[in-house]
């Protein structure tokens, strides 16, 4: 359970330039831009993606999930803008109603907060994370700048009673984040070469980051499913083959089965008429299909909950 080695990326020469301009370009042509590369990503990434080969290898000492359940599931929600703010409850009506239990993860400084509705979130089950500051593709420009910008996050990780953290665009250094006053960091993947920053951890299983001291200063819950904004925004999938094909494989190795999905680009509606969408049915299919076929086998914990069992198995 030993920190992880992570690939490189885009050079962070390059991931800053591309931050730069793109406030100057049009959302439509960087949306074609994105979805053209893509479609070559794809293809050359067949044998990585959406499995990486030896992903599955059980850590060591690893002791299985609580009640000896198969596998996990842990779903988590990102609000990245105000649109998807506002969508908020009727996301949280889709899981309650169909039994599970998610995180959303909040931009503290990028749409106005009512702070009787975070309250809300927490007061119904579900549990709240920090996602960033403002989502400007900056966090971890320089360590001068994360520096400045953590003592603002932990501010607001103490003002909500959180203990998460997940980074915007999952531009993530797990040894900065050793300075955040976090029980876990949810900003790493096993595989996902659509990312501007591509270091997958590969394992399909929460780890270990240690401090200088040898201690656990924070647990690792990388997300092993492909995000939906991948899946139906940049792909333009139709289904959610690629959703139950990870899921299964997942399954059948015993490890962590880890969503994140976006309020911002579902259309609950039904109306689909907008070019950054997709229908909430896939997501609604995707837990039925959970359900159907591993009711009883899976263990669908909140992360706070999930590290909690971490600390107490495996400390």
């Amino acid at each position: 359970m030993k920190n992880k080695r992570m690939d490189s990326g885009l050079p962070p020469s390059l991931i800053k330039a591309f931050y730069t301009v793109k406030p100057m370009v049009p959302r439509d042509l960087q949306l074609f831009a994105r979805r053209q590369l893509a479609r070559v990503q794809k293809h050359q990434q067949t044998s990585t993606w959406p499995i990486f080969p030896g992903s599955e290898t059980l850590p060591p000492g690893w002791k299985g999930w609580k009640d000896n359940k198969q596998f996990a599931l842990i779903l988590t929600h990102d609000v990245d803008t105000l649109k998807g703010w506002e969508h908020i409850k009727d996301l949280m009506n889709i899981d309650r109603v169909m039994g599970f239990r998610s995180s959303f993860n909040i931009v503290p400084e990028r749409y106005p907060i009512e702070i009787e509705r975070l309250w809300d979130i927490k007061n119904q089950g579900f549990e709240l994370g920090v996602h960033g500051l403002n989502h400007d593709g900056k966090l971890i420009q320089s360590e001068i700048v994360f520096l400045k910008r953590a003592k603002k996050i932990n501010e607001y990780i103490c003002e909500w009673d959180a203990c998460g953290f997940r980074a915007p665009s999952m531009h993530c250094d797990l040894e900065l984040f050793k300075c955040l006053k976090i029980a876990y960091d949810a900003s790493t993947f096993d595989t996902d070469p659509f990312e501007p920053k591509s270091h997958g951890v590969h394992t399909i299983f929460p780890f270990a980051v240690f401090n200088e001291a040898n201690h656990i200063c924070y647990w690792e819950l990388p997300y092993t499913l492909p995000q939906d904004s991948t899946l139906f925004i940049i792909l333009q999938e139709r289904t959610i083959d690629i959703w139950k094909q990870k899921l299964d494989w997942i399954a059948q190795n015993g490890g962590m089965a880890l969503l994140n999905t976006h309020p911002d680009y579902m259309d609950f509606d039904g109306d689909h008429g907008e070019n950054e969408d997709y229908p909430a049915k896939l997501y609604i299919d995707f837990l039925n299909y959970v359900t159907a076929k591993y009711c009883g086998q899976f263990w669908n914990p909140l992360p706070k909950d999930l590290v909690q069992f971490l600390n107490e198995t495996y400390a």
